[in-house]
């Protein structure tokens, strides 16, 4: 299994690795060779798309999880690929909307509030998807700095449940350790993009759950 990190920060690829080997087996790492550590503006999701898209996967690779919340590159990458590429943003949306939910997306990156607002429309058509809400602070500072970004991050959770969502995904591959950490602390379901990935992955291959 190939996870595919669209952010050049190798730590972070290990992080999420670590997230879907849970329910995973063989999960190994590509990082971006070259783009931003952390994917901020729609400039950067771009370019993130087409590294990606041109990433030489290896031979014997079951399925490939592109691990971006925005899901950059996923469509090109399936395209030339024979086995399953889930987006991480996709399995999200569909796993928070399962059973007509209402949900949200919590993230600490405004730029991108459009792009996941169009993703989450495209991946669960006609679901009760109540919009984007942003953990205040600028995303590199925050990213720095656990305790403040969980602090931020749990706020927006909780305006979002104030607002009627049912379950809240904390949309970004970097900020799986946050979604962790947080799980025990929101009023609400809390979805998790890269577990849900690695689950729906795990189903697609009828991979074994012990």
């Amino acid at each position: 299994m190939l996870l595919v990190n669209p952010n050049s920060n190798a730590a972070t690829t290990r992080a999420m690795c670590a997230i879907a080997g849970r329910v995973l087996p063989d999960v190994t790492g590509w990082t971006a060779p070259a783009g931003p550590p952390l994917i901020t503006s729609p400039e950067a999701l771009a370019e993130a798309a087409g590294h990606v898209a041109a990433a030489a996967i290896p031979e014997g690779i079951a399925g490939v999880i592109v691990s971006a919340f925005g899901d950059p590159g996923r469509a090109a990458l399936a395209a030339r690929l024979r086995v399953p590429v889930i987006g991480i943003g996709e399995a999200a949306a569909r796993a928070a909307a399962r059973g007509g939910r209402s949900f949200a997306v919590v993230t600490h990156t405004p730029a991108l509030e459009t792009s996941i607002d169009a993703l989450m429309h495209n991946a669960a058509p006609g679901a009760r998807y109540l919009g984007t809400y942003l953990a205040e602070g600028d995303p590199v500072a925050l990213s720095k700095d656990p305790e403040k970004l969980d602090a931020a991050l749990l706020y927006a959770v909780k305006l979002a449940h104030r607002d009627g969502a049912e379950a809240v995904i904390i949309g970004g591959g970097p900020l799986g350790e946050a979604a962790d950490r947080l799980a025990d602390h929101v009023p609400c379901i809390l979805v998790s993009p890269i577990l849900h990935a690695a689950l729906a992955m795990r189903a697609k291959l009828r991979l074994p759950s012990d």
